[in-house]
């Protein structure tokens, strides 16, 4: 939901009912996770995907049917068959979407949702997707940290819902949880799906150089929180870097171990750093590699460079296991020249560090190309 919020607040906030789909639950290569989802306004104008195209037009008027009939249903897409003209998804994989009309009489918490959304407060929602009583498709209970609200037909339901999402709300999953039809756990016939919206990871980039200014780009464009740190004033400006999210003027190492020491890296961070000079990049790279668990560190520079880091590192007191965290030199090998090249590099290496991914050509290998879950 979170790619098509914007698009759907317009009719929401004039009383219109916009038609919304959503992936709930995925089996063997499908092209896109659960929380996928796909909006069709009012007007009739589309937003998002739910499979990359293999059954978008299917999609389209089923969502375009739901908004005006207002019955919620959920469908299953398939292996396509032999004929040309058949619904089904050319990957070899199973989706299920669940299609619910959205309005302000059938979502009003989505303002709120919004509202945490773009603040970059902690938020979920479950939804009901089965239920043997239909009048309950469709029900929203948003979650937070701190409680919920909503309804999703009785308080029972609402409880063990909202219990039981807690820990997926922390960590940031999406899934299918399954209760007896008045929430009852342990038992079958209600399907509840839930979507967390967790705050963007951060990606933290040091040094304040062209390359920088590429992979904020791109790293903004692949979903994160991005801030370039820089020591001089000169260059660390927000017309440099007008795609990060910050700009902050500091050196590198006291601003990374006051971010550290605030709890505000975590295990979803991504750390690059790029100015290759020893008198930033060293004490910054012994922060990062002393710290808690990030998602990923990298640095640039040459072998040369890259030796002669090492070696400081070392001299630092590093351990071995310490600086067998340390990607560099940053990005995987794709004979990237320019600044953007290189984003797209140092991005490809983060992608496939997350998914486990080889980084080989998909065409050599025999194995899924799809990694489910993330490393």
């Amino acid at each position: 939901m979170r790619d098509v919020l914007a698009a759907m607040m317009p009719d929401w906030l004039h009383g219109r009912t916009a038609g919304l789909a959503t992936v709930v639950r995925t089996f063997r290569s499908a092209p896109r996770p659960p929380g996928a989802s796909m909006l069709v306004t009012a007007g009739g104008e589309a937003f998002g995907s739910v499979s990359g195209g293999c059954v978008e037009g299917a999609v389209y008027e089923l969502a375009t049917q739901v908004k005006d009939d207002l019955r919620p249903v959920l469908v299953s897409y398939g292996v396509s068959d032999d004929d040309a003209f058949s619904v089904g998804l050319t990957c070899g994989g199973t989706i299920e979407v669940f299609v619910e009309p959205v309005s302000q009489q059938r979502f009003p918490e989505l303002d709120g949702l919004r509202q945490d959304i773009e603040a970059s407060r902690p938020v979920g929602v479950a939804t009901v997707i089965e239920h043997p009583d239909d009048t309950w498709l469709g029900r929203h209970l948003v979650v937070r940290p701190d409680g919920f609200t909503g309804d999703l037909g009785s308080e029972r339901a609402n409880h063990a819902v909202g219990d039981d999402t807690q820990g997926m709300l922390a960590s940031g999953r999406n899934s299918v949880l399954n209760y007896g039809p008045d929430g009852e756990r342990l038992d079958s016939g209600m399907s509840v799906f839930f979507a967390s919206y967790a705050p963007r990871p951060r990606m933290l980039v040091f040094g304040a150089i062209d390359f920088a200014a590429a992979l904020a780009r791109l790293g903004t464009f692949l979903g994160y929180h991005v801030t370039v740190c820089d020591a001089r004033p000169v260059f660390a400006t927000p017309a440099r870097f007008p795609d990060a999210a910050e700009v902050v003027r500091a050196w590198p190492h006291h601003y990374l171990s006051e971010q550290m020491a605030r709890g505000l890296v975590d295990d979803r961070t991504v750390i690059c750093v790029l100015t290759h000079d020893a008198k930033f990049d060293v004490p910054v790279l012994a922060a990062a590699l002393r710290g808690g668990p990030v998602a990923y560190i990298g640095a640039m520079g040459s072998r040369r460079t890259h030796n002669d880091r090492m070696e400081r590192l070392k001299a630092a007191g590093l351990s071995e296991e310490q600086l067998s965290k340390l990607h560099s030199p940053v990005g995987l090998d794709l004979g990237a020249r320019t600044p953007e090249e290189t984003a797209v590099s140092i991005a490809a290496e983060i992608i496939a560090l997350q998914w486990g991914g080889t980084g080989e050509p998909l065409g050599l290998l025999g194995e899924r190309i799809h990694h489910d879950e993330p490393h």
